[in-house]
């Protein structure tokens, strides 16, 4: 296993910033879909399914490489 999938689900939210859930971290894309399989119908999720994102991210690589600013 070279990498992961990870499942979100996202809203945005009515002043314009996303909502993020981390849902869980996946073997395979079909678990992370069997996942959104049993939370469909669950509240919150029901009223956004197309909120659910799975991204799939490589083991033993650093994923944010470019620093970052705070903004206030």
């Amino acid at each position: 296993m070279d990498s992961v999938v990870i499942l979100w689900h996202v809203r945005k939210m009515p002043d314009g910033q996303d909502d993020e859930k981390l849902i869980g971290v996946y073997r395979t894309e079909a678990d992370a879909r069997a996942a959104i399989e049993r939370l469909r119908d669950k509240p919150g999720f029901k009223e956004l399914p197309e909120g659910f994102q799975c991204h799939t991210y490589p083991l033993n690589r650093d994923g944010w490489t470019e620093g970052y600013v705070t903004i206030e």
